[in-house]
């Protein structure tokens, strides 16, 4: 199984939103990190089906999505950022709807539904109006419409946004027990979504894929740049205003650990300390920088 992405480019006037992308995405989870305005979005419709590339192909399995049509869409699952639902449905009503549309039968559909339902934590609203949901439950069942199908791509954008933290640990759990034979694509800005869960990252940036590689392949590139350092809390203004500070930590006594990035050491009490994804990140995503891998 094999979604490969060919030269993919999109363009809104004069913006190039999506330029020149290609990324073949295999079986397991994979992480589509950016900031807002990165392109992920854009990539990511078109992906699913919803957009047209100006140019570039996508192909799954060898064939381009364009001409397996509906045999694709049926092995596609797809939360976009924001789902669309009619104001008068309640939860059990709209996925038995979605349900029908991807061809379930009532029978599939009841058993899918129940144990979605159960998984997600949504039986006790089951009968309550979407619109009368909470954010965090309104994505919940977003994600639910996104797996009605058992689809064998699924495409999740931005999927935790207004989840709780013990929320978005259950999702991840639930991902990646799913991804084992399937293809999971998250595109988020929250790095945690997809940190210790993605067997890949892809990173993107102004519209192109910068890097690609798992964690551990992708922080190499930080080693020798990351910093801790204690200070008392009366100096943190100072300290922020002359370091890329990440992390803040407070300590007792009166005093803060800093996580902050730098090219060298720069603080003669710092102590250089293990990368993170959230750090190259932050790293790639200064806008105080001009970054151009």
């Amino acid at each position: 199984m094999e979604l490969i992405i060919n030269k993919l480019k999109k363009y809104f006037k004069d913006v190039k939103a999506v330029d020149d992308v290609s990324l073949n995405l295999t079986k397991g989870v994979w992480g589509l990190l950016g900031a807002n305005g990165a392109g992920k979005t854009t990539l990511i419709r078109m992906l699913a089906g919803v957009s047209t590339p100006d140019s570039g192909q996508i192909y799954y399995d060898g064939i381009d999505i364009g001409i397996l049509k509906e045999k694709y869409r049926d092995k596609l699952g797809y939360l976009p950022q924001h789902f669309g639902y009619y104001p008068h449905f309640n939860v059990i009503d709209y996925l038995e709807y979605i349900s029908s549309l991807k061809g379930l039968s009532k029978k599939e559909s009841k058993l899918k539904i129940d144990e979605l339902l159960y998984n997600l934590r949504l039986e006790e609203v089951r009968k309550k109006k979407i619109s009368k949901l909470s954010g965090g439950m309104k994505r919940r069942v977003g994600i639910a419409q996104s797996l009605l199908n058992e689809p064998d791509i699924l495409i999740l954008d931005e999927p935790t946004t207004g989840l709780d933290p013990g929320e978005r640990v259950r999702f991840r759990k639930m991902i990646t027990e799913y991804a084992q034979n399937r293809i999971v694509l998250i595109s988020t800005h929250i790095v945690s979504d997809v940190e210790n869960i993605a067997e890949k990252n892809a990173i993107m940036k102004n519209g192109k894929i910068i890097k690609v590689g798992t964690t551990e392949e992708l922080i190499i590139d930080m080693k020798g740049k990351v910093w801790e350092m204690k200070i008392p809390t009366k100096n943190l203004n100072v300290y922020e205003k002359s370091l890329k500070v990440v992390n803040i930590r407070n300590e007792e006594n009166g005093e803060v650990t800093l996580r902050y990035i730098s090219e060298n050491e720069t603080m003669e009490n710092a102590r250089e300390v293990y990368p993170r994804l959230e750090d190259l990140y932050l790293y790639l995503f200064d806008e105080k920088r001009d970054i151009d891998d």
